[in-house]
């Protein structure tokens, strides 16, 4: 009841700001020079942003924002305050639909979400993964393999956490790997992994968000999709996570929180009591026995197809006789859309012709797939039709103007990180984070390096580390928030108390996102290269791992069940 008298506060206060502004500017529009590049252009994603904080509802809040918008741009009266309520759905959010480009990554997204539907309801995925772990033995083994998983399931981080986190529980729980131990594993890989990979779900994103703000820069000729591949050099909280994974995993370590994880459960072998889980096991069995497993190859081959479609498509549409060239001048659209195409068909022919599924329980597998991007999708368009608002009402100007000639474009990129990643913290939605701020912050990068007089490749590579930046800070905050769908996932999937994968999560995740601004400031300020940059916090990050990790439990599964003994809790 609060929260509901909260958010009618929330719109009433919108609307009395809607009133105010058409009072001080009354009669005019965005066309009149009161409104346009003016500090009310930076009111709609202000808005969003603030909003989204306080009720930690992205959908809502990017709806206010655009709203706010369409307000500011059409007639600054009372009776405007309502018929811009009715343009935001009719003059944004549907045109941002409507767009070519736009409508190909909705269709790219669903057609992978009905990919995935269709290899996990007809028993591909757990092949895979069965195959991979009937030799893991030891804890370190199954640490290890768990990691590993998230580059086979690398296409989407919902799939990933679902299919990975279900499929280990069982194994981890028989080698006595802590449920908060493995809904890190799973957590910490999904996101970074489908952040770097070539083809995913958040790269098609990604491509839409950049090239919305590429239309803000006239002058920059660079394809969306290639300036995401120059930028993954900076995205080090994505590699510096995905490292910190899988060296505490082969290490055996743990720390901070999670280390009291671990040892609450060794604990709980001596004293049954302890171990909060055993009320999960009857129905761990049960979806145990439900689960479809069948040959590895009916999902090897349909994610290899999306691989080599994708690729032969940029192949097809690229021009010069380099890959550098070749990904600049390809269309990244059409190469997605038929690789994505080609995976889903392949999907269904080899479902339907091994009888894996009949064709009504493979329909139903592809739509529960496609249903799982809804949410993500609804964020993109809603993120889309705030960028368009942004780009009529002159925002990155106003920004240019204020910060243009006192911001250091070096500092910026480190900047972002962290604003990234306490929105993304504080809204849980790493999607909305990266649909609010990319349409700003990459036309804000071009502007201020172009003002500055610097170098036409330092701007670029300011650019490129602000992308990475972006997406870098989405994940770190998405893996620290409470409210973050892949957080939540990630505690479902494995089965994991909620609040125990948070608070054991937070550390390493505060630990890599530390060193990962220090590496983007290193880069850009300091002028450090990226070969040293790497190195340095691969050093910092073992020497923290083995500094503070300990390893209370040092038994090892065996098939006999032989276990060492307990030496430094005894």
């Amino acid at each position: 009841m609060k929260r509901k008298l909260l958010a009618m506060a929330a719109v009433c206060s919108i609307v009395f700001l809607f009133v105010g502004v058409g009072y001080a500017f009354p009669g005019e529009s965005a066309g009149g020079a009161g409104v346009t590049g003016s500090w009310l252009s930076i009111l709609p994603p202000l808005v969003a942003i603030g909003i989204a904080l306080l009720f930690r509802q992205v959908l809502f809040a990017l709806f206010l924002g655009i709203w706010c918008g369409a307000f500011l741009i059409g007639d600054l009266s009372f009776s405007g305050v309502f018929t811009s309520f009715f343009t935001t759905l009719s003059g944004y959010i549907v045109p941002a639909t409507a767009d070519v480009s736009h409508m190909s990554i909705i269709v790219f997204t669903l057609l992978i979400g009905g990919m995935v539907g269709i290899i996990t309801d007809n028993g591909g995925t757990r092949g895979v993964i069965q195959n991979i772990t009937r030799y893991v033995r030891t804890k370190v083994h199954g640490q290890l393999v768990t990691s590993l998983m998230g580059f086979i399931v690398f296409f989407d981080d919902y799939a990933n956490t679902m299919v990975v986190g279900n499929t280990m529980r069982p194994l981890t729980d028989k080698l006595r790997i802590s449920r908060a131990k493995l809904a890190y594993l799973v957590d910490a890989t999904a996101a970074p992994v489908a952040t770097i990979a070539l083809v995913s779900t958040w790269i098609g994103a990604m491509v839409g968000f950049i090239a919305d703000a590429e239309e803000k820069m006239p002058k920059f000729n660079e394809s969306a999709y290639a300036v995401f591949i120059n930028s993954l050099p900076y995205n080090f909280y994505a590699f510096f996570t995905i490292f910190f994974v899988l060296l505490i995993a082969w290490s055996g370590r743990d720390f901070a929180t999670m280390l009291k994880a671990r040892i609450k459960l060794y604990k709980a072998k001596h004293d049954p009591t302890l171990d909060t889980y055993n009320l999960w096991k009857d129905k761990i069995e049960d979806d145990e026995k439900k689960k479809t497993v069948s040959h590895w190859s009916n999902a090897a081959v349909p994610i290899g197809t999306l691989i080599l479609g994708t690729v032969a498509g940029l192949l097809v549409t690229g021009e010069g006789g380099t890959v550098q060239s070749i990904i600049e001048t390809a269309d990244s659209y059409k190469a997605l859309l038929w690789g994505s195409l080609l995976s889903i068909v392949v999907a269904i022919v080899m479902t339907l012709a091994r009888r894996l599924l009949s064709v009504d329980e493979l329909l139903e597998g592809m739509m529960e797939g496609m249903h799982t991007m809804f949410d993500g999708l609804l964020i993109l368009v809603m993120a889309w039709a705030l960028s368009a608002i942004t780009v009529e009402l002159g925002t990155a100007d106003y920004l240019m103007s204020v910060f243009g000639d006192t911001l250091n474009p070096f500092w910026l990129p480190a900047l972002v990180l962290v604003l990234s990643a306490l929105t993304s913290f504080a809204t849980g939605s790493s999607w909305g984070t990266m649909g609010i701020l990319m349409p700003l912050v990459v036309p804000l990068a071009w502007e201020i390096g172009n003002n500055s007089g610097l170098p036409f490749e330092m701007t670029h590579e300011i650019i490129y580390a602000s992308v990475s930046a972006v997406l870098g800070g989405s994940v770190w905050g998405d893996h620290c928030s409470p409210i973050s769908d892949t957080t939540i996932l990630s505690s479902i999937a494995t089965q994991c108390d909620h609040v125990e994968h948070v608070n054991t999560q937070l550390p390493y995740a505060m630990i890599v996102g530390g060193i990962s601004i220090s590496g983007m400031a290193g880069i850009l300020v300091f002028g450090i290269p990226w070969w040293i940059i790497y190195p340095l916090g691969i050093a910092v990050i073992a020497g923290i791992i083995y500094r503070f990790g300990e390893v209370p439990d040092p038994e090892e599964y065996t098939p006999e069940g032989k276990e060492a003994a307990m030496t430094s809790l005894d």
